[in-house]
């Protein structure tokens, strides 16, 4: 593990603490150790209401990015937003165990459900982290009452090369100018919201650790999955091309609504979702289970 370009953690911390001011009055956190080390959630709404974990996307994304759909869903659940294990954050990877397979990804999730008290929850996440939640439900769907999925990367299709040679330089040499024009190119330059920007260019150079990567979920697990799924994809993405995803989601899961959000990119997600977004995921998790 080594750092990449020129992290200031001071400066980094104080950012994560900007955006997590957004979140709503009451926000309090938890360590929860696990074989892969420390995992830092943040926990949010009523303490006796259904329990809903939140996964992030990759990268610089962060447990803080939810703040836009924070008030919403912690109205009737019980909030906890995780920090991923070796990336951006305050979760601290051990150094005895790190998380190489998508089999340790799903003995991790199991330990923080385990370390949370939770034996079934609703689930969410973004990119990357919708990946890991669909991966995780197939292997536990005991475990998952409802999952969503906004913007899931490598789950049905896979990147553009487009994308894939915007991020590069990026990923090779992050620094706070290069995060910028990438977000600066994927977003369409709309206007991000300038802590949670800051926060990004903050993470350039974390000494994070190489993510988990790994296949798509077998089709096969994917049909048989009965776990109740909303499946929605950013209309302005260039991560993949929306309408191909969809048509494959459709394919692939029997229990899907599938929907395309328009006017909205792949890493504007979930922080500036279009107005009513948190709304929309809420009618969905009080649904019944199946």
């Amino acid at each position: 593990m080594s750092a990449r370009g020129p992290y200031d953690a001071g400066r980094f911390h104080d950012a994560y603490d900007k955006v997590m001011a957004k979140w709503p009055a009451g926000t309090g956190s938890v360590t929860v150790p696990t074989p892969f080390g420390e995992t830092h959630v943040h926990v949010s709404g009523p303490a006796g209401a259904r329990p809903l974990v939140l996964l992030p996307g990759g990268g610089a994304a962060t447990s803080a990015s939810w703040y836009a759909q924070a008030a919403d869903l912690s109205r009737t659940h019980r909030v906890h937003a995780v920090d991923l294990i070796g990336a951006p954050g305050r979760s601290t990877p051990s150094g005895d165990r790190p998380l190489r397979t998508v089999a340790d990804l799903t003995t991790w999730l199991d330990a923080l459900l385990d370390g949370l008290g939770i034996t079934e929850t609703d689930l969410g996440g973004h990119s990357y982290g919708a990946w890991t939640a669909l991966h995780y439900a197939v292997h536990a769907p005991g475990r998952v009452r409802r999952l969503f999925l906004l913007d899931p990367t490598q789950c049905f299709a896979g990147f553009r090369a487009a994308y894939l040679l915007r991020a590069l330089p990026m990923l090779l040499r992050p620094t706070p100018r290069r995060v910028r024009a990438f977000l600066d190119w994927e977003t369409g330059g709309v206007p991000l919201d300038a802590d949670w920007l800051a926060l990004q260019e903050a993470a350039a150079g974390f000494p994070e650790r190489r993510p988990v990567t790994g296949p798509r979920p077998a089709p096969e697990a994917l049909r048989a999955l009965d776990t109740p799924v909303l499946l929605l994809l950013a209309g302005d993405s260039r991560t993949h091309d929306p309408a191909q995803v969809a048509a494959r989601a459709r394919t692939s899961l029997p229990h899907a609504e599938v929907d395309v959000v328009p006017d909205v990119s792949h890493h504007a997600l979930p922080h500036s979702a279009p107005p009513g977004l948190g709304r929309r995921l809420g009618d969905f998790l009080a649904a019944p289970a199946g």
